[in-house]
Parts: structure tokens; C-alpha cells; sequence
């Protein structure tokens, strides 16, 4: 628009106007860039082994930040009032600091202090991180407060050091995150391609999963069985001075016990981290919004984000057009919550799993805190159909709010469709391990035609009863005692493996014949651990899809042929047989297979079962595009395999690369869902 002439002299930046609409983005946590790296090394200078050195190209932004617009007033930094020399750099043009909000230095700015896991001071400044290197040197576990939260530190060679990290945070066989010092030595215990190391290096710097050594001497309780591993450089120049004095690499993992949010506050720390941790390096700034380290993967040459938060949130994804604002609350596991305000969708960081008061407590706080910085306030929630997660209860319990349903598996394929900006009905192979159906059963194995407003429910595997509902993904065994039962009737007894007598076989069996608490199900994800379970793998799981996981990675690739599937025509829609899958892995066992050949076997056999079922729907439908979505595409031998005999067979493959294939991903697919039955005047999807 056309505005009158100032007739003004110079450049300046005006006071920001509380009340008018706000179009600039709040910028994501940005790692430490390379000026103020080389100025924290360098003697002489007055920021020398300062922690808290930043400036316009990088450092704190989200998460020191309480309202909009974003300036010093309204992030933490409001209680650090600037030196002269700050001052000076702040209001100077041609500085690389010049309205760096979080500007600091020590004589004005944030302090570190070593203490006691009661808050009891030992050292300050760089006193405290001298100090603080030469216990994680001795093998003490370390509370740090860092960028987004505390991490709990350790040093990566101490084996006893580990074990007792993992004993304290209850965390027993769950791969733990490390930090290294540099590239270089990043190098000594993971294989990187180029692109890890972009990724590894970006103002991002999210942890990465790489490929391990063979070669390495890798302590094997950070990663048992598993051949990656979680790998990031230091983001922060607190991090960079951790490496200063003390060993090459440091398991860095969420400042918390299991399954609940990581600590962003010294006291909150004090008090969960007690029993944890042996000393404690905390800060005075503020930590605002809770921001996980982010977790990505380089997968077909391209990096795909596992856990969207630090360095990505809250930057936005684009919709494909403007509608009126709407909040979309996501699942119940792996929960991001999401706005949609114009064009644009505003995810928020990890949540995690709403299974206790803190989590739902990070929820509700990420929800005010989102809506006020994006000035919205929509009249409408999209919401998951199961009417027992907790995020669907609260947007239930909303008064004078639209409230639309969004399958879980519908809003996966929306989700991968408007990543890709596509408009035409596609065909979405959408594979997990639970979403509630539109009929009431659990889905996770479903192959669906449909966009955003609707979708036709192609194939799916048969229904198996779960037996004892979530207690069976816990308990892997449970699901191949439902498998065997399903499959041999009565005779299921002579095919349960010998080591299963210890477990109470008999009364889960009749748990399912009497239909008390075995709710059916067609998840991919139980095939995996029934499958897995009965080639004796896990049959108690310590963290979600342990099972599955350690199925794939113990797959020994052979020349044996794939296993047989069997699809059946069953009202209008296709149906993936259990029986003979299940009957030919109890045959192999019997003749001396093991877990390695068949774990081989059973992927082959997905991968050309979800060929033969993308082939059938285009040949009903015309449809060329295929969307890969869910949980189970984390298995990166599966996925590569799916994808390249797609695109062999002539379809075009879209996959995620932004937002997770997990449920990180489902609040965007029902921003998607929402806006488009919005527009087209609809209260609800179509689903048949």
C-alpha cells in the first residue's frame, strides 16, 4: 500500500506498537555461529570463556521469550541491564550485535554457578566450568542448564559412570544422546556422509542418528544393539566450554526422569534432579519455553526430523491457503500441539507423552504461551477421534469452540500432503502401532485413498485381538500368544515357545476367547512385536517399540525368499491375512530358523506386500502418488526398500522430511483436515 513520506534523516528503529497485528516470525534457538565462537577462544577479548556469548546470527531466542513483539522487555534478559559497551553495540548499525536482544557480557550479563544437588554453591563463572570439567573427567553425573533445559551429563567412556546414569533416571536400555567436541571426533565413532555432517553443523545443530563404527571403541551402554547413534556438537558456548579440558564425549541426555518433561528451572531441577545427579551447573537466565534437543536422520540423501523442537520450533509450515485460525491439540503420544493463523502453521516444540500431570501441565503452558505470541484465539479445535486421549478430552471439555474429529491415520496422510503441497487424492500407506478407527477397532496397518477431506479405507490387516489393551504393547508376548491363538485355535497351545511357561499363557488366552479387555486391532506395529516376541526377541519392552527396533536391527540379510501374504476381499475393502504369515514363521522356527533370517524374511515380505497394495489401489483409482506416514516408517530398512520399489514400479513417493513420520506429525495433518473442510463448508470428514 501506498504510505505518505516520512521526510525523515538517518535509519531507525522504532519502539514496537503493542495491539497491532504482528507478521514477523518469532526466529527458532540458534546455535552458536562461528564469530562468537572463535571470540570465546580468543585471550584478550571481553567475552573470552563467557557461556552466554551471542549476537544477531545466533544464540537464545524462543526460549527466553514471554510475549511479542520480541524485544529485550519481554524475553528474560529484561532482569540483565546492558553495560555502556553492550549498549553501544546494541544501538550501532554496522554491529554484528545491533538489536540482539539476548546481548550480553560478563561485566552486564547471565552467570554460572557449580552447586550442590541442594542448590548449595561451589564455584561461579569460569571457575564453576573448570570445575565442572574435572568432575564429568572423574565419572560424576552433572546437571546442566542448558539452551532449552537441563541435560544430565556424564562422561561417555565411564562405563560405571552410565550404569549409574541410567539407574538413577530409570532409563535402562533406551539409547542414550552424546555430545562430542567436534566433527573430527565425531568421526572416530560414527560414519558421516556429507549431508550428517551439514546437518551436524547447521544453525540447527539437532542430534543426529548416525551409523556406528564397527571399528570404534564405543562404550556399548550408551546404544546396546542398536546401530546408531544419537550424536550432536555443541550448540551452546556453555557446551563448547565443557570441551575444553575434558574428555572427547559426553552423554548429554534430557535433564528428567523418564517419560516426563526435561527441568528448565533451577529449583524444579533441584528438586526432580536430587537423586539423579551429583552436582549441578545451573544459570540465571531464565528459561521461558521448554525446548528439547531435535532429532533428525539423513535417509535417501535427505535429512527427516524425528523430534521437531530446538532450532525448528516455532518456525512455520505453510498451508495451502489463508482460513480463519485454528488450534489442532494432536495425540496422545509424542504430542505437538499446532495453530494455524493466515497461510502459515505454527507447530509447537516436543511435548511428549500426556500420560501425567507435568506433561499435560508443558501441554496447556505451550498452548496460552503459542496463542498469545501469535495473537489468535481460534473458534475452532481439530482433535483425534480417540475419546480417550487426554488432548481430546480437554478440547471436548471446550465451550463455544467448533469441534472437528480428525482420524489419527487420516490426518497422517493429510499431514505428508500438505509437507508436499499436494491437492489431488492420493494413496497413503500409513503404518503404526495405534490409532483409533472409525470403527471403534485400534487401526495401525492401513493402506487409504483419500485428501484432505475424506478417505476410503483401501486394505488394512486382519483384526487380531490385544490382549489386556496397552498392557499388551508393553508386553510383546501377549500379542504372539493372540497371533498363535488366532491362527491355530486350540491347537496354538503345542507352537507357544518353551521359555513362555513362566508367563500366564493359559489366562491370556482366555482372555481373548472371553473378549475381556482384547480390544482387535490392525496395527503394523503389534505385527512387529508379536513376530518378534515369537523369534525370541523382546517379550517385555523397557521403551516404545524396543520390540519392534531390535527386531529390525538383528536382521541378517540373506538370499532366502521373502514370506508369503495372503489378501482377501472383505466388504469393499482388501484384507492382509494373519494366519499365514504367523503359520510360516512358526514352520521356520521348528526347522531351525532363527530371529536374524526371519526378521529378513518378514521385512521382504512387507516390502512387496506394500507394493502389491499400492498397485491394486492404482488400478482402481488412477492414482500415481503414494504418501508413506506413521511410526512404523522409522525403520530405515523398510522405508528406503518401500520407497525405492515405488518409485521402481513407476508411482511417485512423498515422504516426510519437516515434520516427523511419528505422531510429531499429527497436529499439522489436522490443521490440514480442519482448513479444508473449513473451505469447503463441511463439519466433518468423509471416511467410509
Amino acid at each position: 500500500r501506498e504510505i505518505a513520506p516520512a521526510k525523515s534523516n538517518g535509519f531507525h528503529i522504532q519502539p514496537s506498537v503493542k495491539g497491532e497485528s504482528m507478521s514477523t516470525f518469532v526466529s527458532p534457538d540458534m546455535a552458536v555461529c562461528d564469530d562468537c565462537a572463535a571470540e570465546l577462544d580468543t585471550p584478550g577479548d571481553r567475552r573470552y570463556l563467557y557461556p552466554f556469548i551471542n549476537c544477531t546470527n545466533c544464540g537464545p531466542r524462543y526460549s527466553i521469550i514471554s510475549s511479542i513483539p520480541y524485544d529485550r522487555p519481554n524475553t528474560s534478559m529484561h532482569i540483565f541491564e546492558m553495560c555502556p559497551e553492550c549498549q553501544a553495540e546494541y544501538d550501532d548499525p554496522a554491529d554484528r550485535r545491533f538489536h540482539a536482544q539476548p546481548n550480553a557480557c560478563p561485566a552486564c550479563g547471565p552467570s554460572v554457578t557449580l552447586c550442590t544437588p541442594a542448590g548449595e554453591p561451589l564455584q561461579k563463572d569460569e571457575y564453576a566450568v573448570v570445575l565442572t570439567n574435572k568432575l564429568l573427567k572423574q565419572g560424576h553425573i552433572v546437571a546442566i542448564k542448558g539452551l532449552g533445559g537441563f541435560h544430565l551429563a556424564c562422561n561417555a567412556h565411564s562405563r560405571q559412570a552410565v550404569e549409574r546414569l541410567r539407574q538413577r533416571k530409570n532409563r535402562e536400555e533406551k539409547p542414550l544422546a552424546v555430545m562430542v567436541k567436534n566433527l573430527v571426533i565425531a568421526e572416530k565413532y560414527v560414519v558421516l556422509s556429507d549431508r550428517e555432517k551439514q546437518l551436524l553443523t547447521s544453525q540447527q545443530a539437532p542430534i543426529v542418528l548416525a551409523e556406528k563404527r564397527p571399528d570404534s571403541e564405543m562404550n556399548d551402554q550408551i546404544a546396546p544393539g542398536n546401530p546408531r547413534l544419537g550424536i550432536m556438537l555443541p550448540y551452546t558456548p556453555l557446551h563448547k566450554l565443557l570441551f575444553h579440558s575434558t574428555t572427547d564425549m559426553l552423554v548429554m541426555t534430557s535433564g528428567n526422569y523418564t517419560d516426563e518433561p526435561i527441568c528448565i528451572d533451577n529449583d524444579d531441577a533441584q528438586e526432580r534432579l536430587r537423586d539423579i545427579t551429583d552436582y549441578m551447573l545451573v544459570h540465571n537466565r531464565a528459561i521461558l519455553q521448554r525446548v528439547d534437543d531435535s532429532v533428525a536422520i539423513v535417509l535417501r540423501n535427505t535429512p527427516r526430523i524425528i523430534r521437531r523442537s530446538r532450532g525448528y520450533v516455532p518456525r512455520p509450515v505453510k498451508l495451502l491457503q489463508r482460513t480463519e485460525p485454528i488450534l489442532a491439540v494432536g495425540g496422545e503420544l509424542k504430542n505437538t500441539l499446532g495453530y494455524s493463523k493466515d497461510d502459515a502453521a505454527f507447530l509447537s516444540q516436543h511435548i511428549g507423552d500426556l500420560t501425567n500431570v507435568r506433561a499435560m501441565d508443558f501441554f496447556h503452558h505451550t498452548r496460552d504461551h503459542l496463542k498469545s505470541i501469535l495473537e489468535i484465539d481460534p473458534a475452532i479445535i481439530a482433535c483425534d477421534l480417540h475419546p480417550g486421549y487426554l488432548s481430546t478430552q480437554w478440547a471436548t471439555e471446550q465451550t463455544n469452540r467448533t469441534l472437528l474429529g480428525v482420524q489419527h491415520h487420516h490426518a497422517h496422510l493429510a499431514s505428508v500432503m500438505v509437507e508436499h503441497r499436494l491437492t489431488d487424492p492420493v494413496i497413503g500407506i500409513i503404518m503404526d502401532g495405534t490409532g483409533y478407527g472409525i470403527d471403534g477397532t485400534i487401526w495401525g496397518g492401513e493402506v487409504l485413498v483419500g485428501d484432505y477431506s475424506g478417505f476410503r479405507r483401501f486394505a488394512h490387516f486382519e483384526n487380531t485381538p490385544l490382549p489386556g489393551g496397552d498392557k499388551a504393547i508393553k508386553e510383546p508376548w501377549r500379542m504372539g500368544v493372540s497371533y498363535l491363538l488366532h491362527t491355530f485355535g486350540e491347537e496354538y497351545r503345542r507352537h507357544v515357545p518353551s521359555e513362555w511357561r513362566k508367563y500366564p499363557v493359559r489366562q491370556i488366552a482366555e482372555m481373548i476367547e472371553k473378549n475381556i479387555n482384547s480390544p482387535l486391532t490392525s496395527s503394523c506395529g503389534r505385527l512387529f512385536d508379536g513376530i518378534a516376541a515369537l523369534c525370541g526377541g523382546r517379550t517385555h519392552i523397557t521403551y516404545e517399540a524396543q520390540a519392534a527396533i531390535e527386531f529390525q536391527h538383528q536382521m541378517q540379510t540373506s538370499t532366502a525368499r521373502p514370506l508369503t501374504y495372503e489378501i482377501s476381499k472383505v466388504n469393499e475393502h482388501y484384507e492382509v491375512l494373519i494366519p499365514p504369515i504367523i503359520r510360516e514363521v512358526v514352520q521356520l522356527l521348528e526347522t531351525g530358523d532363527g530371529l536374524p533370517e526371519i526378521s529378513f524374511r518378514f521385512h521382504q515380505m512387507l516390502v512387496n506386500l506394500f507394493l502389491d497394495l499400492a498397485v491394486r489401489a492404482r488400478t482402481e483409482t488412477g492414482l500415481t502418488h503414494v504418501a508413506l506416514s506413521g511410526g512404523v516408517f522409522q525403520n530405515t530398512y523398510l522405508f528406503e526398500q518401500v520407497a525405492e520399489q515405488l518409485e521402481n514400479h513407476g508411482f511417485d513417493v512423498f515422504t516426510h522430511a519437516r515434520v516427523p513420520t511419528n505422531d510429531g506429525g499429527i497436529s499439522l495433518g489436522q490443521l490440514a483436515v480442519a482448513q479444508a473442510l473449513i473451505l469447503a463448508g463441511k463439519q466433518q470428514a468423509v471416511y467410509h
